[in-house]
């Protein structure tokens, strides 16, 4: 079975994969920009939203690794021409991810405000923190749940069906955060921070159903759970555990950014708030190419068909860096209006410009990390991802960031630590794809 590759195809797979992604940190800006602008408080809700937002990305990203598992192995056996073999595995994985959600929303829940006050929050924000993640937090299955089903979607080389949920999810989020945070008079109250929590559970409620509806719509596979499990559930959770140590790894990053940013001042922590939000969404954006390379190397692999993989990287990085690129281009044609959408503080804006050029200074090296990444996930090398990050965060990150504050830099330390974990991260990745798989190309 031939893999098409062409860029018509890669675009096919992923723009709606682009879409779909940038739904994620959508949510989070959407809240930031709204809560950023109430007349009441609005300084310290944005910073308990970035503080809040910081820990739910770490429990999202740590267990909803669950959709690279999925979309890994389904790949693999699409390629081989075997999906019979595991149109079982989706159902059960999910089985297991849910339950840890529920687990981690009762472990979690009782603990909100020690586990805020280790990010240095304290006072009004706080308060607000704790709020603020008491609702979000049931939200929290429902998002995995979504993952999931986005994993097996993209197992069977299809991404056009998760964009549609996304982009309902996104407009649904938007909608009740206005209604919800500002309230309508006579109508509804005003909820401010409260509001726009309600209002991300809400959209990740329609997300999940309507994943749901697709899945058993849209494709063979069932949500029946059925036992026993399947032959490639083992490998199935190796490649959980090594990425789940892996995202742990990943969070010691944004702990450590967000602690400091905190310890700076609330207008530290909200001008932080703001740029690591933009500098998601970008992730996100390049994350639809990485998506492409997730699918298809997977596919290739199961097919042997080690040619058209190098091929495949070797587009990936030039459509990846062009995309990085023009990113980083928009970007600095509206320097000075982008931190307007989110906040009129002059203070925390004046925070955010001075750092905002490292965020868009770092989008084509990102592209070359997040493509490979998603490259390495299509082909289950989960052990190889979990190394370099161990590696990248412990022996760059952390020792630059204590380094650069010690110079008292501030935000500028967060951020230059960032830029140099990215590149620890992306080109060892390079050289070991080009050493295992363009050997194996000029022998078939």
């Amino acid at each position: 079975m031939s893999t098409n590759i062409s860029l018509k195809h890669i675009n096919k797979l992923a723009i709606p994969a682009l879409i779909s992604g940038v739904s994620e940190p959508i949510l989070s800006i959407t809240d930031t920009a709204i809560v950023g602008n109430m007349d009441f408080n609005a300084t310290e809700s944005l910073a308990a939203v970035g503080i809040v937002g910081a820990f739910i990305s770490m429990l999202i990203w740590v267990l909803g690794q669950t959709r690279s598992a999925i979309s890994s192995i389904m790949s693999q056996y699409v390629g081989a021409n075997n999906l019979d073999k595991v149109k079982n595995l989706p159902a059960q994985a999910i089985f297991i991810i849910t339950s840890l959600s529920i687990l981690i929303i009762l472990v979690t829940y009782p603990f909100a405000e020690q586990i805020f006050k280790l990010y240095n929050a304290s006072n009004v924000i706080l308060d607000y923190s704790v709020i603020y993640y008491k609702i979000r937090v049931f939200g929290f299955p429902f998002t995995l749940f979504t993952i999931a089903v986005f994993g097996t979607f993209r197992g069977l080389q299809n991404t056009y069906y998760p964009m549609i949920i996304a982009i309902v999810g996104a407009a649904s989020n938007i909608i009740l955060d206005i209604i919800l945070v500002y309230g309508i008079d006579g109508v509804i109250p005003a909820m401010h921070i409260q509001g726009a929590a309600y209002a991300s559970v809400i959209a990740q409620f329609i997300m999940a159903t309507l994943s749901i509806y697709y899945l058993l719509k849209k494709t063979p596979i069932t949500l029946r759970l059925s036992f026993p499990f399947n032959k490639e559930i083992n490998r199935f959770i190796i490649m959980i555990l090594n990425l789940f140590v892996r995202t742990l790894a990943l969070n010691v990053t944004l702990y450590f950014a967000t602690s400091f940013a905190t310890g700076y001042g609330k207008n530290y922590i909200a001008a932080y708030t703001i740029a690591i939000n933009l500098w998601f969404l970008g992730a996100f954006v390049i994350d639809g190419y990485a998506s492409a390379g997730n699918i298809l190397s997977g596919k290739l692999l199961g097919a042997k068909d080690y040619k058209s993989l190098i091929l495949l990287s070797n587009k990936l990085i030039r459509y990846g860096v062009y995309l990085g690129v023009t990113m980083a281009i928009i970007g600095g044609v509206f320097y000075s209006s982008i931190g307007n959408i989110f906040t009129k503080d002059p203070e925390v804006l004046n925070q955010f410009e001075n750092v905002f050029w490292i965020v868009l200074a770092m989008q084509p090296i990102c592209a070359i990390a997040f493509i490979f990444d998603g490259m390495f996930k299509g082909l289950g090398k989960m052990k190889d991802l979990r190394n370099l990050l161990l590696l990248s965060t412990f022996l760059v990150f952390v020792p630059f960031l204590f380094w650069l504050d010690s110079l008292d830099l501030k935000l500028y330390a967060i951020f230059i630590a960032l830029t140099f974990w990215i590149i620890a991260r992306g080109f060892p990745l390079v050289i070991k794809f080009r050493k295992e798989f363009l050997p194996q190309s000029q022998n078939h």
